[in-house]
């Protein structure tokens, strides 16, 4: 369940899926009518996989926080309208008669990774993703770690400037500030030049984004190479004290980073870390890609099922 849009699935263990559909999230303001079109959809998704509810182990939803998934309940996303201690755990193992499990986004993005993707077969995993905001999750001797409350992974919002920028969450300076979609959507909208190829792209000034940015640098434009310089900086700079903070052996990195690839951003990034951390964690370490892709949401949902079914 995410702001925009709902990703449904039905899988197995080995991550194979055997029906998908999305649409739009279009939340009505009222939670159980939206509940009651998401089991709707779910009782669809699973009729034309050939099964039945009773045929299924465990149903995992992702969800943005924040929410509570200890006790099943959506707390009040700002994205999501009229949501508030919604116990959507119980609404719909009530409604399915088997075992329902919620997690965060972050940390089910994490887990479809560590399952399915890019982190496979690690122990010790960070995930990072820097869409419209600043997502973590992590991967901490073979299990997911959420800390107290289930705020673990919420790297976004640890300071990289002192009095720096301010962020969306009520602090200044995060890295979420400097490297979050929206953030540098708005930084980039006041800046680029008229005559840059980043706004050319866009078509207008009001309409750039980071996926400009990324297109013009392949083609050598000054301004998007110092800007993509300037957030892959930033980045380095987040995973440099998770690197000595956590050890892991793995950060992977989605959405920006992973569009603009190895020599734009990648390689950028694993230089500067390694010039700031301990030589013998820098030479176990690996900063890598995320694998997933558009497979990405539908894996997440399974990862929480099965991961609610490990427990």
């Amino acid at each position: 369940m995410g702001g925009t849009k709902i990703a449904f699935a039905v899988g197995d263990a080995g991550g194979a899926l055997r029906t998908r559909r999305r649409r739009p999230t279009a939340p009505s303001g009222r939670p159980e009518d939206d509940l009651a079109r998401l089991l709707d959809d779910a009782r669809q998704v699973v009729a034309e996989a050939g099964l039945s509810p009773a045929d299924l182990a465990a149903v995992g939803i992702t969800a943005p926080g924040p929410l509570d998934p200890d006790r099943g309940v959506v707390l009040s996303p700002p994205n999501l309208p009229g949501w508030h201690e919604v116990p959507v755990v119980a609404r719909l193992r009530d409604a399915l008669g088997i075992p329902v499990f919620l997690e965060n986004d972050a940390n089910a993005a994490a887990l479809a990774e560590w399952h399915f993707g890019a982190g496979r077969g690690l122990s010790h995993l960070v995930y990072l993703t820097m869409s419209t905001g600043v997502g973590g999750g992590l991967i901490l001797g073979g299990r997911l770690y959420r800390g107290v409350l289930a705020s673990a992974g919420e790297v976004g919002h640890a300071p990289v400037e002192w009095e720096g920028e301010p962020c969306a969450c009520g602090q200044r300076g995060c890295l979420e500030a400097y490297t979050g979609g929206a953030a540098w959507t708005r930084r980039l909208r006041a800046q680029a030049p008229a005559a840059s190829r980043v706004v050319s792209l866009a078509g207008s000034r009001d309409a750039v984004r980071p996926e400009h940015v990324v297109a013009a640098a392949r083609e050598g434009d000054a301004f998007a190479l110092a800007e993509l310089a300037r957030w892959n900086d930033y980045v380095a700079r987040g995973i440099v004290w998770l690197v000595m903070a956590l050890a892991p052996e793995a950060v992977v990195l989605g959405t920006i980073a992973t569009a603009a690839g190895d020599a734009l951003s990648l390689d950028p990034i694993r230089a500067q870390v390694a010039r700031h951390v301990w030589p013998h964690l820098a030479r176990s370490l690996r900063i890598l890609p995320a694998a997933l892709g558009e497979r990405l949401p539908y894996l997440a949902g399974l990862s929480v099922a099965i991961e609610g079914l490990r427990a």
